[in-house]
């Protein structure tokens, strides 16, 4: 079995040989590569010693030296070499305390995390599978090199990583691999936010979200969103509803967003719509009532999420314009639209116009969730919804300070004040632009602004 390797990576896997060591691709590269796919990245596995690569190739960085790993530099490419090794003791499920160099390719092999990432390739040797990686991609399963019970006591990020494989290859978990997770949540403790944030968003994102559930039954949630499993265990007695607030959250994670191949959204709006559903109904089981009419109701769970999911997505450390689109999105995603033209430029001007899109697809998620046989309705209204917005869209229609065609220095030019006054005034210059979007004109807005008394 031959495969296409990229020409720089190809230069460097020959360039170590013509010197007389060992060179291969390694890790996720193979595994993509046997799968048919175009790997995102290209890792290199050595013989050679770290200074033995830098003294081999001209433009290096030590980027991981202790750990041996040489970042190679190529026209404008980056590649990372890294020296055959052996790990130490680890110190916190997590980091060894210290690396050891091998000539011998399967020590480096065997400490890797799973079967499908433990081969390495190159055109001479063709692949080497030491641990039946290539059985195990045959039967798409995700399996430990060895003893799980030990991989995961190295490294207790492979807990998650194991469940996201799953979703992003829509591979099985092998029974003692999975026996192992369940036995070693806790270790989970010891990771980072930053570590857990990234594991969770390449799942979210990933064309089978609702591994969520496994997260759940593997008893990982517990540990890393305990709030999650809250939402597993709260029924909805409801008309609208037909499944447990954590089997709702999981179906509309799968709804949003479409799969990756449709190419509908870019990386980070797939990562916020799909955190927003996860996220939407957080604060359910904390705000539910029972109405007189035997129904369960949850008022105020918009912002009592948004609130929750500002905190998770703070304390997972995400990026600021990711964090505050998914509390928006969390605290308008009950709105009940008003399905007329001014209804709907109302709307646009409290939710905002760079949210509309997003959150019609989050309406549409959160109702694909709820209960099939009272939900046709629903859908029939977010589609009128929709297609009044596009309408206000397509005419151009003022719905913010930004769009309106007097600011302040038109008021100031005319004759008015700066100040809280004038701010007011432009504010009921754009209430009456959103009822009539004909009067979006400067001299008819600077006519009704003389009009007014403050």
């Amino acid at each position: 079995m031959e495969f296409q390797i990229p020409e720089n990576v190809q230069y460097i896997i020959d360039t170590l040989i013509d010197n007389g060591y060992e060179a291969y691709a390694v890790g996720g590269c193979v595994r993509d590569m046997v799968l048919g796919k175009n790997p995102e990245d290209w890792d290199i596995t050595t013989s050679a010693k770290p200074h033995e690569v830098k003294r081999i190739f001209r433009r290096t960085v030590d980027t991981g030296i202790a750990h041996g790993t040489v970042t190679v530099l190529l026209d404008k490419d980056r590649f990372e070499v890294t020296t055959y090794r052996l790990d130490g003791t680890y110190e916190d499920n997590r980091h060894p305390l210290e690396v050891s160099f091998t000539r011998e390719l399967k020590e480096d092999l065997k400490r890797r995390d799973f079967t499908i990432n433990a081969m390495a390739y190159n055109n001479a040797d063709g692949i080497i599978d030491l641990f039946g990686g290539m059985d195990d991609l045959n039967n798409r399963l995700i399996r430990c090199v060895g003893m799980a019970n030990e991989r995961f006591d190295e490294d207790a990020l492979r807990l998650l990583r194991a469940v996201r494989f799953s979703a992003q290859l829509d591979f099985l978990i092998e029974k003692d691999t999975k026996d192992a997770i369940k036995a070693k949540t806790e270790l989970l403790r010891n990771i980072s936010a930053e570590r857990i944030r990234t594991e969770l968003t390449k799942l979210l994102v990933s064309d089978n979200p609702d591994r969520l559930r496994l997260l759940y039954e593997l008893g990982i949630t517990k540990v890393i969103l305990p709030e999650f499993d809250k939402m597993m265990s709260t029924e909805q007695k409801n008309v609208h509803h037909a499944y447990t607030v954590g089997e709702h959250t999981i179906r509309t994670v799968s709804a949003v967003a479409s799969t990756i191949s449709e190419n509908r959204f870019s990386h980070q709006e797939r990562s916020i719509l799909r955190w927003t559903m996860l996220l939407h109904d957080i604060e359910k089981p904390s705000t539910i009532t029972m109405g007189k009419d035997g129904q369960n109701h949850f008022y105020g769970h918009q912002e009592s999420g948004a609130k929750t999911a500002r905190r998770i997505l703070r304390d997972l450390k995400f990026d600021n314009e990711t964090l505050e689109a998914v509390v928006h999105l969390i605290r308008w995603h009950d709105y009940r639209f008003t399905l007329t033209p001014v209804g709907i430029r109302k709307a646009t001007a409290k939710i905002g116009k760079e949210y509309m899109e997003l959150l019609f697809e989050v309406n549409y998620a959160d109702t694909s969730g709820k209960n099939p046989k009272n939900n046709k309705e629903k859908f029939k209204q977010l589609d009128e919804a929709r297609q009044l917005y596009k309408e206000m869209i397509s005419r151009n229609e003022c719905v913010s300070l930004k769009e309106l065609k007097v600011g302040g220095k038109d008021l100031i030019a005319a004759g008015f004040k700066p100040g809280r006054r004038m701010g007011t005034m432009l504010n009921h210059l754009l209430d009456a632009v959103i009822e009539d979007p004909t009067l979006n004109k400067k001299e008819t807005l600077l006519d009704m602004a003389r009009q007014m008394k403050y």
